[in-house]
């Protein structure tokens, strides 16, 4: 099967909100009126980022899922991506399982595919995706202020626990196996808790590299420190006896860490409500330039945590 009717066969489809999508030079995407385009482009690289045999469903989902997760710590309502993809073959059972996980999840969110190109070359998947946030709604990293509540969505650390059990380092009972490995091969993008923190959080960014490091982002724009409760995040798990470097700093959770000032916690369970998304306080925004990790004593907790570096680390390491 040739490039182009690859892509027709499997990627192209009419477009709803896009004035001109796939099969021109160019796609045409108007935003609405008064609106700001939000854009990110994330790549997926087979051995780097999933195991070369992963289910091409999941791996469509996840491929789309890492983008809508960045749109969700702008605070940025989806409308449309491209994708760049390069195979190492035409494989018409994988790109149809493949564009069949990437679509579901793209149906979910109201996001169409407008274009992209295909090559042959290494198993490698990039994604740019577009949303719209109104003008000075974005939630970015810079906002946080001393005081602030800091909070994280949902759980961490079961992606990091699902890699090490298929990488045959830990055991994992068989309930707990397959949640850690949907946790890592399909997060869920928490778009409707972006969109519901406009106006309440202060600053936000998704967990794609490990929470202690993302939140170094976050306080490093924002020229602020942060103290983190660690007996906070211990619940913040889905097995039992899990390290506490899976939390801090396990990677591929794609949760959101949001920071709000204390007079809009009531603000921020009813947006986490409405999101039907959990949400934890795990610690505050200090004016001290410095992270620090407190244990249920108060006592500072010790230990060297390396968040994921895409120039040192591997899916296969």
């Amino acid at each position: 099967m040739g490039e182009f009717d690859l892509i027709k066969e499997f990627f192209t489809r009419p477009t709803q909100r896009a004035v001109l999508g796939v099969g021109d030079d160019c796609a045409l995407l108007q935003p609405a009126p008064g609106m700001q385009l939000a854009i990110s482009t994330d790549m997926l690289v087979s051995g780097q980022h999933f195991f070369a045999d992963v289910d091409p469903f999941t791996l469509g989902h996840k491929a789309l899922a890492v983008n809508l997760s960045d749109l969700a710590a702008c605070g940025a309502k989806p409308l449309a991506f491209t994708l760049a993809l390069a195979l190492p073959e035409s494989n018409a059972t994988w790109l149809s399982a493949f564009s069949k996980g990437m679509f579901a999840l793209a149906d979910q969110h109201s996001c169409e595919l407008i274009g992209g190109d295909t090559t042959r070359g290494p198993l490698t998947i990039s994604i740019t995706i577009f949303g719209e946030v109104p003008p000075g709604q974005a939630l970015l990293r810079s906002g946080a202020c001393a005081g602030d509540d800091i909070y994280v969505s949902g759980s961490l650390g079961d992606a990091r626990l699902g890699l090490e059990a298929l990488q045959g380092k830990i055991s994992l009972s068989a309930h707990d196996l397959v949640q850690a490995r949907q946790r890592l091969e399909q997060p869920t993008p928490r778009i409707a808790l972006g969109l519901a923190l406009r106006g309440i959080a202060t600053s936000a960014i998704d967990v794609s590299d490990g929470l202690l490091g993302d939140l170094q982002h976050v306080l490093d724009s924002s020229k602020a420190g942060a103290t983190l409760h660690t007996h906070l995040l211990q619940p913040l798990m889905i097995a039992a006896n899990q390290p506490l470097a899976y939390i801090l700093a396990g990677g591929d959770d794609y949760e959101l860490v949001f920071t709000a000032p204390p007079h809009l916690r009531e603000a921020v369970t009813r947006a986490a409500q409405s999101a039907r998304t959990p949400v934890s306080r795990i610690g505050c925004i200090d004016a001290s330039p410095q992270l620090r990790l407190l244990d249920a004593h108060g006592t500072l907790v010790s230990g060297t945590f390396a968040s994921f570096d895409h120039f040192s680390s591997s899916i296969a390491s």
